[in-house]
C-alpha cells in the first residue's frame, strides 16, 4: 500500500526514474536552464537541492558522493569549480520553476526551471528594486501625499511626520506615568483603610 508516500514515481520503474533525474541534474548543471514538465521540474528539484548542498564543501568525499549521484564527470567538475562558488552564500533554494503554458501535443503544463543565482537580469533587477524604506504606523497617508508634492516638500512631510511620532510618544509616556501614580495612590488608599480598620 502507498499510504502517505508523497513520492511521484513519474510513471517509470525505479531505475529509468534515477537515470532520467541524473541525467535532468546533469543537464541543469552545465545549461543552469532547462524546459521539462512541471511534474518532473518538481521532482528534480527534491533530487538536486542536496547534491548542490554537498557541492559547498570541495572535498574528495563530497565530490565522490555528487559523482554517485550524477554518473558524470564533466558535469561534477562544472558544480564544483563553478557552481558552488555562486551559491555558496546562499542557505538553500538554489532552484527556480517558472511556469510556461502546455505542451502542445498532450496538454501537459511545462515550465523553465533555472539555477537562482546564474539568472543575471533577475538579480540586477531585485539589487536596484531594493530600496531602503522608513517603516512607520502611518505610511499610507505620508505615501500619498509624497507623490503629489515636490521634493522639497516630501522632505517636510517627513520631518513633520517625525515630529508628530515623537509626540505621540511623549503623549503616550505621560498617559503611562499618570496610570502608574493613579495605582500607587489606590494602593495607599487601600493600605490606610486597612490600618483605619484594624
Amino acid at each position: 500500500m502507498r499510504h502517505g508516500k508523497k513520492f511521484n514515481h513519474l510513471g517509470r520503474k525505479t531505475a529509468h526514474r534515477s537515470a532520467m533525474l541524473s541525467n535532468m541534474a546533469s543537464s541543469l548543471i552545465m545549461h543552469k536552464r532547462i524546459n521539462t514538465t512541471v511534474a518532473k521540474a518538481k521532482a528534480l528539484r527534491k533530487y538536486i537541492e542536496p547534491i548542490l548542498t554537498k557541492s559547498k564543501t570541495d572535498d574528495t568525499n563530497s565530490r565522490r558522493v555528487v559523482f554517485s549521484y550524477l554518473q558524470d564527470k564533466e558535469s561534477v567538475s562544472e558544480l564544483f569549480n563553478n557552481v558552488a562558488g555562486k551559491i555558496a552564500n546562499r542557505p538553500g533554494g538554489y532552484t527556480r520553476i517558472i511556469k510556461i503554458g502546455a505542451r502542445l501535443g498532450d496538454n501537459a503544463e511545462m515550465c523553465m526551471m533555472e539555477l537562482v543565482d546564474f539568472n543575471e537580469l533577475l538579480l540586477t533587477e531585485t539589487d536596484a528594486g531594493k530600496a531602503k524604506t522608513r517603516r512607520s504606523r502611518r505610511g499610507g497617508k505620508a505615501k500619498a501625499k509624497n507623490e503629489e508634492a515636490p521634493k522639497a516638500e516630501a522632505v517636510e512631510t517627513k520631518e513633520e511626520a517625525v515630529a508628530e511620532e515623537a509626540k505621540e510618544e511623549k503623549v503616550e509616556a505621560k498617559a503611562e506615568e499618570k496610570e502608574e501614580t493613579l495605582k500607587a495612590e489606590k494602593k495607599e488608599e487601600k493600605k490606610e483603610d486597612k490600618k483605619k480598620e484594624d
